[in-house]
């Protein structure tokens, strides 16, 4: 029974974060009073690594090393600065334009690429990750889960159905969903919802301010978005998840003017990313590529300019012009040689011209200078797949899960890459990895079987058929656990 209410409790969360609110605020309880007692933070971890695995197996997520890299750095440097207690964060970007963010107990941090897209700056994208970090460090899950305890769990199964579905970008669907879950018993969750959002809002803007990030943006984003809500035929999801008021822009803008006044610079690595994903969604490539050449001309400033000349670089990849691509941004190399982005973005081009031979030896020198890279490290996995040079390939994938053991995405290619270099005792382990991140443990324990006999059939040391035993009966004992 327990078992079962914690991996749907895992999901609970969803609740505070993704309903519209109504306008009572009661008074929130302390983090020492006996709610925070009833789930520790091991087990928001724990539930918190559940839920992660539905949204990885429920909805497409991107790989791009450079994205997840950005949004590891700029969640880390506000976790750094915010009033967090547990320091394990996972990540999960979701392959959807729609705006969205979201946060999970236990540290998960989500967003659309759509946040990308809608905020313009740094700043902007970091009040939306600052305001999901303050739901994780507030507890505003182990202070719901009370509610839960006293008479909301014949509610639990319509309700944590809507929030997979929120959280999986397609918002009217949840809506309905949640519509359908509503009732009198409901409605004091609601209002328990808005001021957890009240109370995210201002402690994520402290968390900026401490951070070196301009606390304005708060506002300035939610102003952009309440002007989106007016002009389109569907709010944002982001609104359907996080309702903005204008009281609520103008809270942030008033709490903006009390900081002490400072100087704050954009980042061009944030822009580089968003140019990234702009350029993912384009439609029409050529279209693209006359706006950007058309926008240089107007930059305003060197980031400007610099941010502009990647997306025009990138552009010109997108629509297959490769020579004018590196032409491109071999302009901004000039300038920095070693600015990760670019090197593995010059090193992509040099793949997609069939130039695997000059990757491969330029991402090495740049991971002599920066070693573990993830991004330089999967983009050289990917020139050696294209070179075939598979055995190497699998190498380089099988020692980077030492550093990131819990990207899924890794586990999957490494899967692919032991097949095709022809170790099928590899490729079920690497999926076996890979299904447990994405909670299939059934398939997780087939893998490990399948690695198992052929391990046996092949007089493997009984070191390693020891070790595959161990993997299998840990794996049945998370089944025996979530079915008790």
């Amino acid at each position: 029974m327990r078992s079962h209410l914690l991996a749907s409790l895992a999901l609970l969360i969803g609740v505070s974060l993704f309903l519209p609110h109504a306008s009572a605020q009661p008074r929130l309880p302390s983090l020492g009073d006996r709610i925070s007692g009833t789930v520790s933070l091991e087990e928001e971890y724990r539930m918190g690594q559940q839920f992660l695995a539905q949204i990885r197996r429920s909805t497409p997520t991107i790989p791009d090393a450079l994205l997840n890299s950005y949004l590891e750095n700029v969640t880390y440097r506000l976790a750094s600065r915010s009033e967090l207690r547990d320091h394990r964060l996972s990540f999960v970007i979701i392959d959807s334009e729609e705006l969205n963010a979201f946060a999970a107990p236990g540290g998960i941090i989500g967003v659309n690429t759509g946040l990308f897209v809608n905020a313009e700056n740094e700043a902007e994208f970091a009040s939306v990750m600052a305001h999901e970090i303050a739901h994780v460090s507030q507890r505003h899950f182990a202070r719901g889960v009370d509610e839960a305890q006293v008479g909301r769990i014949p509610y639990l199964a319509t309700l944590l159905a809507s929030v997979i579905v929120m959280a999986t970008s397609d918002a009217q669907h949840g809506t309905a969903a949640i519509t359908a879950a509503q009732g009198m018993a409901v409605s004091n969750q609601l209002r328990h919802s808005r001021s957890n959002e009240a109370e995210a809002d201002r402690i994520g803007q402290n968390t900026m301010f401490n951070a070196g990030l301009d606390p304005a943006a708060m506002g300035t984003l939610f102003e952009r978005l309440v002007a989106l809500n007016r002009l389109g035929s569907r709010p944002p999801e982001f609104l359907l998840s996080h309702p903005v008021t204008e009281s609520r822009v103008a809270d942030a803008r008033s709490r903006a003017v009390r900081y002490p006044s400072r100087p704050y610079s954009d980042n061009l690595e944030y822009r580089l990313m968003r140019a990234r994903v702009v350029n993912h969604y384009a439609a029409d490539k050529r279209l693209l590529v006359a706006d950007y050449e058309r926008r240089i001309g107007e930059r305003r400033d060197e980031i400007q300019e610099d941010a502009f000349t990647y997306a025009l670089a990138v552009a010109y990849w997108e629509n297959e012009q490769y020579a004018l691509a590196r032409q491109t941004l071999a302009r901004l190399l000039a300038k920095e040689p070693n600015r990760i982005s670019y090197v593995a973005t010059e090193a992509e081009f040099l793949i997609a011209q069939n130039e695997e031979g000059q990757a491969i030896p330029y991402l090495r020198r740049h991971l002599e200078i920066n070693p573990d890279n993830h991004a330089l490290t999967m983009t050289l996995a990917d020139a050696l797949i294209e070179a075939r040079a598979y055995e190497q390939a699998a190498d380089l994938l099988d020692a980077h899960t030492q550093a990131r053991p819990d990207d899924h995405h890794i586990w999957y290619q490494l899967a692919e890459v032991q097949g095709q270099a022809g170790n099928i005792s590899e490729v079920h382990q690497a999926r076996a990895e890979y299904f447990t991140l994405v909670g299939d443990f059934s398939a997780a324990r087939n893998q490990l079987r399948y690695a198992l006999r052929l391990e046996q059939e092949a007089g493997s040391s009984p070191t390693e058929q020891a070790r595959l035993q161990q993997k299998i009966r840990d794996v049945e004992r998370t089944i025996a656990e979530l079915s008790g």
